[in-house]
């Protein structure tokens, strides 16, 4: 049987300004499980959920953030480690 990953839907990319961010935790579901903090980020008007074992994240209000995710039911979920700061490529030397 071969496999086709060209069915598999495409991850949804999101960017936008950051404009603010909630932190509930920490939670732990059974034992063993490391904590972990689930952040609210509103990015242009829409909230995401990214679940983290940080309390505080590398990103903050007012920054332009890129990241991939998925929707699962009503929520909106970041995918791990992809969540980062948007640098505008004619920028990048500019600030060195």
């Amino acid at each position: 049987m071969q496999r086709s990953f060209q069915k598999r839907k495409p991850k949804l990319e999101g960017r936008g300004v950051l404009e603010n961010i909630s932190t509930e935790g920490p939670h732990s579901d059974w034992l063993g499980m490391p904590d972990y903090y689930i952040h609210t980020l509103t990015v242009s008007g829409d909230e995401f959920k990214y679940l983290s074992a940080d309390k505080t994240l590398d990103v903050s209000k007012g920054d332009t953030v890129v990241f991939r995710y998925k929707e699962q039911g009503k929520e909106k979920r970041i995918d791990k480690r992809s969540l980062g700061i948007y640098i505008d490529p004619s920028q990048y030397m500019n600030d060195a």
